[in-house]
């Protein structure tokens, strides 16, 4: 199976300790042994470990790049109740009653976000490790995936928004031009250059 993708656009994320649970047992292509997870500031990388040793150490296989975030995640606000929310009036000046506080927790998040060159790096192994993507995107409860990809030469759209695969279609916008007077500098035959 050969495949390339030719346009990326992802804006992803999921809690850091979601990508940490999927490679714990994945499902990775047939070329593709393991993956490295490295962490670097504020950066993870995801780099694809090959399985056939064809594919020399020193040649640099394809990663997954997200930045790591942190935001403060709420729990739900309390019922409405006696001194909740949903006293009616204006504001009620002398009461002794103190609001409830509601409980958070600050959370690491991985953002895939970015075009192809972002979020997927190097050749080698670069379709398998979109595979790898379109998985942790099934996954991730915000954000999208829309990506233009060929598998055996097919054509492919893959949309996933909000972790569901949604139907996408490639269109073409715009049929090349077979005029030869179109106006455009024909760098063949021009003399500025030799």
């Amino acid at each position: 199976m050969t495949g390339r993708v030719y346009k990326l656009h992802s804006t992803l994320e999921l809690p850091l300790e979601d990508v940490h649970d999927h490679f714990d047992d994945p499902e990775l292509p047939d070329s593709v042994d393991d993956v490295d997870i490295t962490r670097r500031n504020n950066t993870l990388i995801i780099s694809a470990v090959p399985s056939d040793d064809s594919i020399s150490k020193y040649t640099p296989t394809a990663q997954l790049k997200a930045s790591v975030t942190e935001n403060r995640v709420y729990e739900e606000e309390p019922e409405d109740g006696p001194g909740g929310p949903s006293r009616g009036g204006g504001p009620q000046w002398g009461t002794l009653e103190e609001e409830e506080e509601i409980e958070s927790e600050l959370v690491e998040y991985a953002c895939f976000k970015g075009d192809r060159e972002t979020v997927l790096q190097n050749t080698a192994l670069q379709y398998e490790m979109f595979e790898v993507l379109c998985a942790i995107a099934r996954q991730a409860e915000k954000g999208a995936l829309t990506a233009v990809a060929a598998r055996d030469e097919e054509i492919e759209a893959i949309r996933i928004v909000d972790g569901e695969r949604r139907p996408a279609s490639v269109t073409v916008a715009e049929e090349p031009s077979t005029d030869e007077e179109s106006g455009g500098v024909d760098w063949r035959d021009n003399e500025f250059i030799g």
